[in-house]
């Protein structure tokens, strides 16, 4: 038995019409999600705020979910501050393989049936 799991890696993309911005959000600033890392490119910046209101998302968007549920579909979050029309859209780009020991010190828990 393996003790491998998948997750999404993800690219979090600042996106919307930049006139109804007021932030200082720029449309194409990204970051990366692989595991636990979050990946910003050299220079870029990103809101703190909309930073804290897609963290509680990303965990959730890494699983596999079902093809129904609203996690799947739903793409774009918006921006905390409601007179801003900045969008930022959370994109499953591919998976990567990492290992149950790795990421825990806590045992799996043996199967009944093995």
């Amino acid at each position: 038995m393996t003790d491998n799991f998948e997750l999404w890696n993800l690219k979090v993309e600042t996106v919307g019409d930049e006139t109804t911005m007021i932030c200082k959000h720029t449309v194409g600033d990204s970051f990366k999600v692989c595991g636990e890392d979050i990946t910003f490119s050299t220079g870029q910046s990103f809101s703190m705020y909309a930073l804290a209101a897609i963290l509680p998302l990303l965990p959730a968007k890494q699983r596999q979910t079902h093809e129904n549920d609203w996690m799947t579909t739903d793409a774009d979050i918006a921006c905390p501050d409601p007179n801003c029309g900045a969008r930022f859209r959370i994109s499953r780009t591919g998976k990567t393989v990492f290992s149950h020991s790795d990421t825990t010190v806590v045992p799996l828990k043996k199967n009944v049936d093995d």
